[in-house]
């Protein structure tokens, strides 16, 4: 029996900020139960019908930890059956420091969970403002601590570097900051301004003004190296990792292995083919009620598409790309099929290819979405790609923390 994961997406936040991109409404105001009742349903459907054993659970949104303690309840019993039948191994939930409380804890624990995901991008006022943040810095190490006294080990604290008027110094204020707290996992992302969010739409207003980029890079390097300095492993573009505790549920991404998405634009991959489900709360509730499912897209993957998603999400891992594993996976081996550009890319220091891997070097981090740009853009050329196998899939990285 192979393994899956298991991602189920709850579209509530306190508030909306402007730099995301996940679909998520302000829960104020709102009804949510019709919503929480029908990603029980589709949840117990598409558990149903899986074959394989469902080894992680990811919980994330929205802020899952905003749901009122009754539908919380509600979901998190349901959850934990899941996790209990299928005796997964990793649970993670994410929630803002601000809503990390002991009765959403005690339910959280004994439903199961193991891993809680924390946002909380920065540990400077001026910092959680500009990114319109509705928690302080000083929730965060209580949120920890709390987490800790309920017997959760495996905590993750997500870090956000490029931040508009963001110093070396602030950055490596909240580097000292969360490894103060001992935290076993840190998730350290460049921000980005989103087609679509209201951060982009200030940006090209001329509201506010982008970190340099120069900058930028030099304080990805700087996380690169303080972490490493204090025994965290980097093992994927954005994440770090103390020894043995490396996310199980985005390595089943990251390694192209199935995984089950459940509610409003929650996508997932199964047999070869991607789905992903209506970005609307209305739209999902009614059709879940109707027929089950929301699907609102499908699509079979063909030989190219599964080849050049297996490059894209491979080379983000340190590790990078495995060659006989690739060749297991597509029936064709990338050094061949790619010859001409990671030739190339070796040349400019950008990739590291020998027998077993190709993996993206120090300077080809820093490139990383060129490089995976300019990669899929020569397979494209291909004539076509004889792939013998269809275990590779797609994934919504929106989906991974």
């Amino acid at each position: 029996m192979a393994r899956c994961g298991l991602y189920v997406h709850i579209p509530y936040c306190v508030s909306k900020c402007g730099y995301c991109d996940f679909y998520s409404v302000e829960i104020a105001g709102r009804d949510v139960g019709p919503l929480v009742e029908a990603l029980v349903t589709e949840l117990r459907g598409r558990v149903r019908a899986c074959t394989d054993r469902i080894e992680t659970v990811f919980m994330g949104g929205g802020t899952p930890t905003t749901l009122p303690l009754p539908t919380f309840r509600f979901i998190m019993a349901a959850m934990g059956e899941v996790v209990q039948d299928h005796r997964c191994l990793e649970f993670t939930v994410e929630a803002n420091p601000g809503t990390v409380d002991s009765q959403r804890l005690e339910i959280l624990v004994e439903a199961g969970m193991n891993r809680l995901s924390l946002g909380g991008q920065s540990f400077l006022p001026s910092e959680l403002l500009w990114l319109e943040r509705d928690h302080s810095p000083e929730e965060i190490a209580p949120a920890v601590a709390l987490a800790r006294r309920y017997g959760i080990k495996r905590i993750n604290l997500d870090l956000i570097f490029g931040i508009g008027g963001q110093t070396m110094a602030t950055w490596d204020t909240s580097l000292s900051r969360a490894l103060d707290l001992g935290v076993d996992h840190l998730a350290c992302y460049g921000l980005t301004y989103e087609p679509g969010t209201r951060l982009d739409a200030m940006r090209r207003r001329g509201e506010v003004k982008p970190c340099d980029e120069g900058l930028e890079a030099d304080m990805y390097l700087h996380a690169i190296d303080r972490l490493a300095a204090a025994g965290y492993e980097q093992y994927e573009i954005s994440n770090f990792a103390q020894p043995g505790q490396r996310c199980q549920h985005n390595l089943i991404y990251w390694l192209n292995e199935p995984y089950i998405g459940v509610g409003p634009s929650a996508a997932g991959y199964r047999d070869g083919t991607r789905y992903k489900n209506i970005s609307s709360i209305r739209e999902y509730t009614d059709r879940i009620g109707r027929a089950g499912e929301a699907v609102a897209e499908t699509e079979r993957l063909d030989a190219t598409a599964r080849a050049g998603e297996t490059i894209m999400l491979q080379l983000r891992m340190t590790d990078g790309i495995h060659i006989d594993r690739f060749v297991q996976h597509t029936g064709v081996d990338p050094r061949h099929v790619l010859a001409e550009p990671l030739a190339r890319m070796e040349r400019e220091g950008l990739v590291t290819i020998t027998a077993d891997s190709i993996r993206l070097t120090r300077r080809g981090l820093l490139v990383a979405d060129a490089i995976i740009a300019d990669l899929m853009v020569e397979l494209d050329r291909c004539d076509s790609v004889p792939i013998q196998s269809t275990d590779a899939t797609a994934v919504d990285v929106g989906a991974m923390r």
